[in-house]
């Protein structure tokens, strides 16, 4: 008898290497077309050479900083042009409309760009409650839209944004950029080859810890009632008022719920975009808990500023129809963070870093092989950029799409009502009605619950 027989060159015929053996001619031709399909830019894009002209709607911090001069110094590797800025601020529009020079217009009201026919696409980048009127406004006008997360402050505006989207054709993005870091999409395509089985939870954290409070950014000499139209910036929606430009709330809004959900809005859509992407198939969630605490109350650190409405540590657990659970947490008071995985029935993804870490289940170890995918490049908002540059002149879902997204803002809107209602939230994703767990609907915040802090 031939005693290499049942022998491979890997040593006896086991089951694994059974598995290896049969699978190793379609493993290698579906790796081939991964790595050399729309994932790592190699597929010819329809229309490429066309010039995308672009405005920027919110040029603050985020809007400039992140946006506007990224996009500006490398305009002609984008191949975009930049037609027109706005802001309520006069000292921010004419800063950006100084960098991008002659020939850009500037707007302190965001409708009257949008009647300039010649711009192609719009970039959000104003506070959270904006960014549904104009994403919603921007794609009814026949223009493509990059709205900064979250993607807008209650759940209603997600389903309106969502309905904008599929009746304009236009190209939404949601700008959680770590759903351009390879390794998620990485992830998704170890899961979708079985590489770990069912997948039955996630983790993921995004911790700081500052002393004098977060958000409690540093009020500039400029800002003044004569500088920032205030009730254009506060608009229609706002029902707790402030008649007076309030420096505090223009600069620190994050903290106070009648603009931001806090770390939920702010930190959250950093896990939650890229962790329910790589499952490869997002849904909308069964069920949300969510618990927030703001005992450490840090903003007594930062003489002169209010108390935050928003917590300072918040922990949420979402349940979906597959049956996977996840997990994330975020903080202002501790920068521990939990270890970064996603973890299935024969093996889990180990996600921290620029590389994806397979390991098998002990009972699964004969059928799955430790694996280990990358090195990646570090997420990046101008990989983000060219993604939606990309996919608007293919006419494809961005790497954070509305789909993705609006599953996503789900998540977050119910975490919400979870914490401020100190209940667990059920979603049906038909009636899109929200009920608590003895079946009674609950009615879904928005725009002045709880008056005085909305």
């Amino acid at each position: 008898m031939d005693a290499n027989k049942n022998k491979t060159s890997a040593g006896p015929m086991t089951r694994r290497n059974f598995l290896k053996q049969t699978a190793t001619v379609a493993g290698a031709a579906a790796a081939a077309s991964w790595l050399s399909g729309p994932l790592y830019g190699a597929d010819n894009v329809a229309g490429a050479n066309n010039r995308i002209v672009l405005g920027f709607v919110g040029v603050g911090n985020q809007g400039y900083g992140s946006h506007l001069m990224p996009i500006f110094n490398d305009r002609s590797k984008y191949n975009v042009a930049i037609a027109a800025v706005c802001d309520v601020s006069k000292h921010r529009r004419e800063q950006a409309q100084k960098l991008v020079g002659e020939g850009c217009k500037e707007y302190e009201d965001y409708r009257k760009l949008l009647e300039d026919k010649s711009i192609d696409a719009i970039v959000c980048a104003t506070v959270d409650h904006w960014h549904a009127p104009v994403t919603i406004d921007s794609l009814n006008a026949g223009k493509h839209v990059y709205v900064e997360k979250p993607m807008c402050r209650y759940l209603p505006e997600a389903f309106a944004i969502y309905d904008a989207v599929k009746s304009s054709k236009k190209v939404l993005q949601v700008g959680s950029q770590g759903c351009s870091d390879q390794k998620w999409h990485a992830a998704a395509k170890l899961i979708k080859d079985g590489k770990i089985g069912a997948v039955v939870m996630s983790q993921g954290s995004y911790m700081r810890n500052t002393p004098k409070g977060e958000w409690n950014y540093n009020i500039q000499s400029w800002a003044t009632k004569d500088d920032v139209n205030w009730q254009m910036w506060l608009g229609p929606k706002i029902k707790t008022r402030k008649p007076d430009f309030d420096p505090d709330d223009y600069f620190r809004w994050r903290k106070y719920y009648r603009y931001c959900a806090g770390l939920l809005g702010d930190l959250f859509p950093h896990k939650l975009h890229p962790y329910m992407l790589a499952t490869g198939n997002p849904q909308f969630p069964l069920r949300v808990a969510a618990i927030g605490t703001r005992k450490v109350m840090t903003d007594k650190m930062t003489p002169g500023t209010p108390m935050r409405d928003v917590p300072e540590i918040i922990q949420l657990i979402a349940e979906f129809p597959d049956g996977m659970v996840m997990h994330i947490t975020s903080s202002t008071v501790n920068e521990q963070g939990t270890q970064e995985m996603i973890r299935g029935q024969k093996g889990s993804l180990y996600m921290a870093g620029n590389r994806v870490e397979l390991k098998p289940e002990k009972p699964f170890s004969e059928e799955i092989d430790p694996e280990t995918v990358g090195p990646f490049p570090a997420e990046s908002i101008p990989a983000h950029h060219q993604n939606w540059f990309d996919s608007i002149r293919s006419n494809k879902e961005p790497n954070c799409g509305i789909e993705l997204a609006v599953r996503v803002q789900t998540v977050v809107c119910l975490g919400e009502m979870s914490d401020r209602l100190s209940t667990m939230c059920l979603f049906d994703e038909k009636t899109r009605k929200v009920t608590d767990g003895n079946g009674k609907e609950l009615p879904i915040i928005d725009y002045g619950w709880k008056d005085g802090v909305s």
